[in-house]
């Protein structure tokens, strides 16, 4: 999948939802729409704690994701080894944000643990307005 980066109020997103859940991590999936990540999946039986998230990826409905994002509850945005097992099975881009979970304080990694470009873009993200019906 190829990946033009990620819309700015998705950006936002996770890093408000990563600042309000202190001091756990926060955790989900992303998708993207024409090339451009646009949402953030939580699954149910998602656990977090102060020093990992579990997430259950048995309960993905069929869907592509492009990778994942998760939050540091300190500024050390490195992958750890379980993130790096973790990555391997979900998608090619995957963020981790740490504090002060500002613009500057995310990064974004491929599979393997390389750092990858991620322009943050100014697209409008349309909501879809049946989901709730």
């Amino acid at each position: 999948m190829e990946i033009k980066g990620i819309a700015r109020d998705t950006l936002y997103f996770i890093l408000e939802a990563s600042r309000s859940t202190l001091p756990v991590e926060f955790a989900g999936l992303l998708r993207a729409e024409d090339g451009v990540i646009t949402e953030v999946i939580m699954l149910p039986g998602t656990e977090s704690s102060s020093k990992s998230a579990l997430v259950r990826l048995y309960m993905l409905p069929n869907m592509r994701i492009a990778g994942s994002v998760h939050s540091h509850p300190s500024s050390n945005i490195r992958p750890s080894s379980a993130d790096l097992i973790f990555f391997s099975k979900t998608g090619d881009y995957h963020i981790i944000a740490g504090l002060p979970f500002d613009e500057r304080s995310w990064t974004c990694y491929d599979r393997t643990g390389s750092q990858r470009d991620l322009p943050v873009l100014d697209v409008d993200v349309e909501e879809d307005e049946d989901w709730f019906d």
